[in-house]
């Protein structure tokens, strides 16, 4: 039985406590019916700048990563879930505007194009509250069996 898509944002909200996207504050707001499309926001404050006071790039790239790799993760079946991880193997990030206002919010919208048995593809666009692109992003996501380790 498939999970609505409110039980799937709340696990990856649940999921995040004590990682970087804790951290970064991100939070999972909505997910598509279909499982194609995955939206997060991160608050803009100036934690996230760099020192000559514009938003760090690493940043962005922060939240681009933490959507783009919770689409794959949602995307494999629940009993493989169990059995599999998720891993970005490449992103590839394009900056188009800068943000120099310490407050507002980010969001990261993720969609996913290829859904192989090994590889996933990703697109992820970064935008500012008025919708404006931040940056644009392409993310490779490998899905690779857990080995079981003798102890």
């Amino acid at each position: 039985m498939r999970k609505k898509t409110e039980e799937l944002l709340n696990e990856l909200n649940d999921l995040k406590k004590n990682t970087l996207i804790n951290i970064m504050q991100i939070q999972f707001i909505f997910l598509s019916n279909q499982l194609d499309r995955l939206i997060a926001k991160m608050p803009i404050n100036h934690e996230i700048f760099q020192p000559f006071g514009f938003l760090h790039g690493g940043a962005t790239i922060i939240l681009a990563e933490s959507v783009g790799s919770s689409i794959s993760f949602i995307n494999i079946e629940n009993e493989k879930k169990r059995k599999f991880n998720v891993f970005s193997i490449e992103i590839s990030t394009n900056h188009i505007r800068s943000i120099k206002i310490k407050k507002g919010i980010l969001f990261a919208e993720a969609r996913i194009f290829h859904k192989g048995n090994i590889l996933h593809f990703i697109q992820v666009n970064v935008y500012d509250e008025k919708k404006t692109m931040i940056s644009f992003c392409k993310l490779t996501n490998i899905i690779i069996p857990i080995k079981k380790t003798c102890q």
